[in-house]
């Protein structure tokens, strides 16, 4: 491994959680019900169901190896400490384009609330360069701001849900619509792979591993209280807007939420619903941004990206070159973004990062394990089997994109055996 700068160990339990749901909540509340919703009707509960089921899963292994393994990179650290380099660098390749896909759609989620019409695209890269400064300069002041915009994004939610259930707009009626199986156990199973990636966050909490005190005792703690509070505010959000709108309204609104305030009669909540969606998709993007960096942090030190990217700034401690060339892709990105694929295609990404994760922590001895195996071959069948659900041009592309890290890797390799 390369001998480069260690970063600093700054963050406990609190600051921790609060990064891992800054990441989750801001992505799924505000983003993901919508395609969901429209891939499975008011199936879209058992999707979250599933979706929070694999969520848990992954989360025990996570929580297991990132005990094991303190370091910058999660699960690409873990599959080559455990499987091998090859499995390492796919799940690195699979977080990397993934999430760089996924802080595209935050930005550009961001935008659409808070931007005026026709300037969306330069207000989102706005949003990303100056979120990847405060990045720049240090994990403290990461973890600060994120501290604020998730109590921001706690208190615009539980106003919202005030306001729809004391309006005259929800119905219970709407919740079943036509049934939760009128659209088949596919439609279920991909709004489960769609809704997973509202709850993919807490893999931020492992990335940043170098910088976690403690991280043995503190690492587990926070993925598990992250995930918790996740769990309990999108089964809250799922059956407010399912009663407000009903499925079929859900599936045509992008922004639901703000739509369930606005069909009520307490409409003076419908500004907080906006500004609580510009807040937490920004929360979302400094979160994406920080464990980015990370992970191309530990590929570069183990030279599966340029060995350039692995520098550490001298005085802030952070991956400065690696969160410079990340933003500078997600603005590239969001210039030709499309919010629904980008979703899909983030899905796809990072389930297949879980799978190596899950497998990772089946073959960790009896002294590391802290979960029972099976929740382990459930997670990873599970990932195989809504990666298989996920939309076919979102699927496609996932392909495509790890065929072309392969290719990367593979010249690579051989080009290094040259030089030898």
């Amino acid at each position: 491994m390369s001998s480069s700068p260690a970063l600093a160990r700054r963050l406990g339990t609190f600051d921790a959680s609060l990064i891992g749901l800054g990441s989750m909540i801001g992505a799924g509340v505000f983003a993901a019900f919508t395609p969901a919703a429209a891939a499975a009707g008011s199936g879209v509960l058992i999707g979250l169901v599933v979706a929070a089921f694999v969520a848990f899963c992954n989360a025990t292994s996570s929580a297991q190896l990132a005990a094991a393994y303190p370091t910058s990179g999660g699960t690409y650290v873990y599959g080559r400490e455990r499987l091998g380099q090859w499995p390492g660098f796919l799940a690195g390749w699979g977080f990397v384009i993934g999430k760089t896909a996924s802080a595209a759609a935050m930005a550009i989620t961001f935008a659409a609330y808070a931007a005026p019409q026709g300037w969306e695209r330069p207000v989102a890269i706005a949003a990303v360069v100056i979120l990847t400064a405060v990045n720049y300069h240090g994990v403290t002041r990461t973890a600060g701001l994120t501290r604020i915009l998730v109590m921001a994004v706690l208190a615009a939610v539980a106003i919202t849900v005030a306001a729809v259930w004391g309006s005259s707009g929800p119905q219970f009626g709407n919740i079943a619509g036509e049934g939760l199986l009128a659209h088949g156990l596919y439609g279920i199973l991909q709004s489960g792979g769609l809704l997973f990636f509202a709850f993919a966050g807490y893999a931020r909490i492992a990335t940043m591993g170098e910088e976690v005190r403690d991280p043995r005792r503190t690492i587990p703690r926070a993925i598990g209280i992250a995930l918790g509070i996740t769990i309990v505010v999108y089964t809250v959000v799922s059956v407010t807007v399912l009663a407000a709108l009903g499925p079929d309204g859900v599936a045509a609104n992008a922004t639901p939420l703000a739509a369930a305030v606005d069909n009520g009669t307490l409409r003076w909540a419908a500004p907080v619903v906006r500004v609580g969606a510009a807040v937490a998709s920004l929360g979302a993007l400094l979160a994406l941004i920080a464990g980015l960096g990370r992970t191309s942090l530990a590929m570069a030190r183990e030279h599966d990206l340029p060995n350039w990217l692995a520098a550490v700034h001298p005085r802030y401690k952070v991956p400065h070159r690696a969160e410079t060339v990340i933003a500078v892709a997600i603005c590239v990105i969001i210039s030709v973004a499309d919010l629904r694929g980008a979703i899909g295609f983030s899905s796809f990404g990072v389930l297949l990062y879980y799978l190596v994760a899950n497998v990772a922590a089946f073959t960790q001895p009896r002294e590391d394990r802290r979960y029972p195996k099976a929740l382990q071959v459930a997670g990873a069948l599970a990932c195989v089997l809504l990666v298989a659900t996920l939309p076919p041009l979102s699927a496609a592309l996932g392909v495509l994109m790890f065929l072309v890290g392969i290719l990367y890797r593979f010249v690579r390799l051989k080009l290094s055996a040259v030089r030898d």
